[in-house]
């Protein structure tokens, strides 16, 4: 299961933030409250799976956490940067 939603990411990471909190308690294990995987599902959806995964299966953000999150965070910002390029 969590192979598939890893491929899943790479098509559509809002898709795995809707399945992860609707099917699953992955979501409300990382996060406290509703509003920050909301915002993340609308600002910056690579991030907020990075920041589950790094609350879930790192313990948090230090070492490799980080790492994971920042990763995520260059992924959003790929994505805004990949789209600027292409109207050009």
């Amino acid at each position: 299961m969590c192979c598939v939603l890893a491929l899943l990411a790479f098509v559509g990471p809002r898709l795995v933030i809707l399945l992860l909190s609707v099917f699953t308690n992955y979501m409300s294990r990382a996060f406290d409250t509703f509003i920050w995987p909301f915002l993340g599902f609308i600002f910056l959806p690579w991030t907020t799976i990075a920041f589950a995964i790094a609350q879930n299966e790192f313990g948090g953000l230090s070492g490799l956490g980080l790492l994971i999150v920042a990763l995520g965070f260059l992924g959003d910002i790929g994505v805004l940067g990949g789209g600027a390029r292409g109207r050009r």
